[in-house]
């Protein structure tokens, strides 16, 4: 690490284990947020503060991020503009957002630093999610004193206020330890596959459709990238029997579950794809309707958590918020976001490098979380930025080593 870091410029501030250690509890307290201000905001606003001061430096390629997400954020102070009355929850709420785009940047650099560090990030949210899954379970079937702080309308959230969050956060260290099992010695990957059941159950008990959806499409791309990567026909073969027999276990697991009375009640109503509240006067897909046609007439906005008051209910969709939250500017930097993001990282995704197993995980899910936030507001999940600056910080190492190999055979 202390070589990468001299490399890039940057000055370890207290040592190679303590930087790393203190990377680890940042990614580890992501998984706690029962109240607001977390324990993670606090502690990464005083890590992002620190790291800057002790020598990291930002790239062009993080630059370049940081540009995208200042020019989002320019459109949801702007929005504040339109706002009778700025209250200490609008002001809150842009801060929040400024406090995210600042984090996602801050792990991209450290990962464009020293890819040595994407190890303990990725252990780091294991360890998270295990210990706040692990809750939800638990909670859910009433096996701690204060269950109630771990479930929600009758649905696992673990140490985070909504279902819907916690069950998407534990996608990316679920696909993580698929990808080791599928591709490690069988006889290491018992304790990966219990650890793969615990998140897989924490996922169903959320009974979170958008979570339900992340969770499989993630397992179908990540189970075609591998494959496709490799060339070996055993090998091939041999990834598609351990899936299969996974695919079977965590059937059986979920089939276990569904024995419990009060799981199997609430699976028949969530199992729908539909719901009544999705479809009501004023439910989710027309507050879509009125919402777009109210974002032709207020090309600022609306300002921040203004939408739910007029409507009742607020966007669940990720472009409706950026019109209605950031206003134009906002949804056009947060579609170049998107755009950039996926299309830069596409070009790598099946490149070999050392970083490629973990790049290939985040970037799978970071597409799965684009493609539901069509039906969910994912604007201030503290997961998704550090998916983000994760994949961010890969494409900054892969445009680091086609630079070397310019150079080299210049």
């Amino acid at each position: 690490m202390q070589h990468a870091a001299a490399q890039s410029g940057t000055r370890p501030f207290a040592g190679a284990a303590l930087a790393k250690m203190s990377l680890a509890v940042s990614v580890f307290l992501s998984a706690f947020v029962i109240y607001e201000p977390a324990p993670y905001e606090l502690y990464m606003a005083v890590l992002i503060g620190i790291w800057f001061l002790f020598g990291l430096r930002l790239s062009r390629n993080s630059g370049i991020l940081l540009t995208i997400l200042l020019c989002f954020n320019l459109g949801g102070l702007l929005s504040l503009t339109v706002v009778d009355d700025i209250g200490t929850d609008l002001s809150l709420y842009m801060a929040v957002s400024l406090f995210l785009a600042l984090s996602s940047v801050f792990f991209a650099a450290v990962i464009e630093a020293d890819d040595s560090r994407l190890k303990i990030i990725f252990n780091a949210y294991v360890i998270g999610a295990l210990a706040t899954g692990m809750l939800g379970i638990m909670g859910y079937f009433d096996l701690l004193p204060s269950s109630e702080l771990f479930t929600r309308y009758g649905r696992a959230k673990g140490a985070f206020q909504d279902p819907n969050v916690f069950g998407p956060f534990l996608v990316l260290p679920a696909c993580f330890l698929l990808r080791q099992t599928l591709t490690a010695r069988l006889s290491t990957s018992l304790p990966r596959v219990m650890a793969l059941i615990v998140l897989t159950l924490a996922i169903f008990l959320a009974f979170s459709r958008a979570a339900w959806g992340l969770y499989g499409l993630s397992i179908i791309l990540l189970v075609f990238f591998i494959l496709l990567k490799q060339r070996s026909a055993a090998f091939r073969m041999r990834i598609l029997l351990i899936s299969l027999i996974g695919i079977t276990l965590l059937i059986l697991t979920l089939i276990a579950a569904l024995q419990f009375e009060q799981v199997s009640q609430l699976f028949t109503a969530r199992a729908q794809l539909v719901q009544d509240y999705d479809t009501a006067q004023f439910g989710r897909f027309d507050r879509y309707r009125l919402g777009f046609l109210l974002a032709l007439e207020n090309p600022l906005g609306v300002g921040p958590l203004i939408f739910g008051t007029i409507y009742g209910e607020d966007t669940h969709n990720i472009w409706l918020k950026a019109l209605m939250d950031y206003g134009w500017l906002g949804f056009l930097s947060y579609l170049v976001l998107v755009v950039w993001t996926l299309s830069a990282g596409f070009k790598c995704l099946l490149r070999d490098r050392p970083w490629q197993p973990y790049f290939l995980c985040a970037y799978i899910v970071f597409l799965g979380h684009i493609l539901i936030s069509t039906f969910i507001d994912t604007d201030h999940w503290r997961h998704f930025y550090v998916l983000l600056g994760i994949v961010w910080g890969c494409i900054g190492l892969e445009k680091q080593t086609m630079r070397r190999r310019r150079q080299l055979s210049a």
